[in-house]
């Protein structure tokens, strides 16, 4: 467990002005897009996107660090699913089936998602 505040470890590129509430669900809509053709490929239902409302309240609510952690966490899955979807593509060209690499995928996505989640879950506690 860390001993100094997160603020005070983050670098300060790293709480830039693309962590602004607005820009980060626009981020994660966007992210959600993507997952939704991952979701095609790995023959699962896609979600529904719903980043107003209650995400929309704890964005705006969170800590600029806490924003920072979550935008780096949107651009490293969007370079993942970016990267992933790239690859699928040429499997799917090639007449390969892709639901099993893009199940893998999906997962990957589900558990940063859940790490982003849980960033922004802690500012409820605090």
């Amino acid at each position: 467990m860390a001993t100094l505040p997160p603020e005070t470890i983050l670098p300060p590129a790293a709480q830039a002005a693309d962590a602004a509430p607005e820009v980060l669900a626009e981020a994660l809509i966007a992210l959600h897009g993507q997952a939704a053709a991952l979701a095609m490929l790995a023959r699962i239902a896609p979600e529904p996107v719903e980043i107003g409302g209650e995400l929309g309240t704890v964005i705006a609510r969170a800590a600029p660090w806490q924003r920072a952690l979550v935008a780096q966490n949107v651009a490293d899955c969007a370079a993942m699913l970016d990267t992933g979807l790239g690859a699928l593509g040429t499997l799917a060209r090639r007449g390969q089936d892709t639901a099993a690499p893009a199940l893998v995928l999906w997962r990957e996505f589900h558990a940063a998602r859940a790490a982003m989640v849980s960033v922004l879950e802690s500012t409820a506690s605090a």
